[in-house]
């Protein structure tokens, strides 16, 4: 069984490494693959910034950070990144990660969920973010550079969070 819970400082190792494997293709994330460690980790655990972790058998197989899209008057709309450990794909860690990401925005108080650059081939994403009710409201043209596809383009996905679900 899979858990989703609130990351501890003895989850960073294992953080980091999910995150090096995602970013090392130069498929889903703006991230340089030579982002440091350092870096990836600042990234993670900003101070504004909730971080979860998947795990399943004693073992951290996913993560997802939670935070204000925005500060000041943008701040009730929320911003979120998912990895997924690459091994584990296909299990449902994105989906189960995505739907606490949903309970845990609503308990903070959040309004809506804006996704500011899923990138239009992670097809994966793209269809799992519209089964949970997220909606591509804009198209940046070419605003990624796949690094086998050349550039690609670039969704913002938003949800509202209404109380029901």
């Amino acid at each position: 069984m899979t858990t989703v819970r609130r990351a501890v400082s003895a989850d960073r190792e294992r953080i980091w490494e999910i995150f090096h494997a995602v970013v090392a293709s130069g498929d889903t994330y703006a991230y340089a693959p030579t982002t440091s460690r350092e870096e990836a980790l600042a990234l993670w655990f900003r101070a504004d910034t909730a971080t979860y972790v998947a795990v399943e058998k004693d073992v951290v197989v996913g993560t997802y950070i939670l935070r204000p899209n925005q500060p000041g008057l943008g701040s009730h709309v929320a911003n979120a990144a998912f990895m997924v450990d690459p091994p584990a794909h296909g299990r449902g860690i994105g989906r189960l990660m995505g739907e606490h990401c949903l309970e845990e925005a609503r308990r903070l108080g959040f309004r809506a969920i804006q996704f500011n650059f899923v990138v239009s081939t992670n097809l994966r994403a793209v269809r799992l973010w519209q089964t949970l009710g997220f909606q591509i409201v804009g198209r940046l043209p070419g605003a990624f550079c796949h690094t086998r596809l050349g550039f690609v383009d670039v969704y913002i996905m938003f949800r509202p969070l209404d109380r029901a679900g």
